[in-house]
């Protein structure tokens, strides 16, 4: 996950809601997902993540991952 990047707990670089939604894609069983692309690339916008839309290119408005095969218990992070 995201915990092993160097900069995961600086904001500039990882926002929170870069780590929420990775935790949500572990707790989720993200590797089983229909359809995950992009989600957790080191190189890629979360806003570019499949499935999830942000406002103004930043903070997440919106997941979308209907029938994307998701199972589990949704983290802490999210709720």
């Amino acid at each position: 996950g995201v915990e092993a990047f160097d900069l995961a707990y600086d904001m500039t670089f990882c926002p929170i809601e870069r780590n929420a939604l990775s935790d949500f894609y572990d707790s989720a069983n993200g590797t089983r997902w229909t359809n995950g692309t992009l989600w957790l690339d080191e190189y890629t916008s979360y806003c570019d993540w499949t499935g999830v839309t942000c406002e103004q290119g930043r903070h997440v408005t919106k997941l979308n991952l209907t029938n994307n095969g998701l199972s589990g218990r949704l983290s802490d992070s999210i709720g």
